[in-house]
């Protein structure tokens, strides 16, 4: 039960960024560079969390076979998001009028990725209290960026303040709800199953660092500064890992 209520309370923090960060660019309307170097630091983070926290506590307990099965699980899973997602997004375009559209196809990944990310957290807090707590923010940095993401995308479709913020409220409980299922499911697993989730969390974190953060990040002409931020978040969560 303490467990449960430790993950609820970390796994409000990406539900309180993904409204952060919806909302910076419905007051704000942020630069190309501001959210470029956002995604480069949330690569940073998530990229920092997978290398020094979730990636020995995989090594040490020498499970190859349930290894290679969890990622690659994780791998497929990720795949057919990016295949749906891409698949959606041609036929929003071939079918794309003069009439105001939601961007369902980005918000159809979004929610899949997010109920993802929150089955991760509580994952993560399966491994360990740290594990948990450090990927709460890097995840935390991930959304922020995301819901800078969809106020952009849904733009177009002329939605008021508080329809864009209900959209980031639905996203948000998404999470939260990914985060609840994946502590109360997963928590009594034997170590070989835990194993092998932790492996297709490491998959999908990878993924999502190098397929989607990343990829978008470069989307926009960038600085050293830019690039920089990617660096920064890795070793501001290595120093973390190693002072917790």
């Amino acid at each position: 039960m303490e467990l449960l209520s430790e993950v609820l309370v970390y796994a409000f923090l990406p539900v309180i960024t993904i409204i952060a960060g919806g909302a910076t660019g419905i007051y704000k309307n942020p630069g190309s560079a501001f959210r470029s170097s956002v995604l480069h630091f949330a690569a940073g983070v998530v990229f920092s969390v997978v290398s020094v926290e979730l990636l020995p506590d995989i090594i040490k307990n020498h499970l190859p076979i349930e290894v290679g099965i969890g990622f690659s699980m994780g791998i497929i899973l990720m795949l057919f998001v990016k295949y749906f997602t891409e698949r959606n997004q041609k036929r929003e375009n071939a079918e794309s009028d003069n009439s105001f559209r939601l961007p369902y196809g980005l918000l159809s990944a979004l929610i899949i990725d997010l109920i993802i990310d929150g089955l991760i957290l509580g994952i993560g807090f399966s491994a360990g209290k740290k594990e948990g707590m450090l990927l709460s923010i890097a995840l935390g940095l991930e959304t922020f960026s995301l819901g800078l993401a969809v106020v952009i995308a849904c733009r177009k479709s002329q939605l008021s303040k508080s329809e864009n913020f209900l959209i980031l409220a639905g996203l948000g409980l998404t999470f939260f709800i990914g985060a609840l299922l994946g502590i109360s499911l997963l928590s009594h697993l034997s170590q070989e199953v835990l194993e092998l989730l932790l492996s297709f969390g490491l998959a999908a974190l990878l993924f999502l660092v190098t397929e989607e953060l990343l990829t978008e990040a470069h989307e926009e002409k960038e600085s050293p500064i830019q690039t920089a931020c990617f660096f920064i978040g890795f070793l501001l969560f290595l120093i973390l890992g190693m002072i917790s």
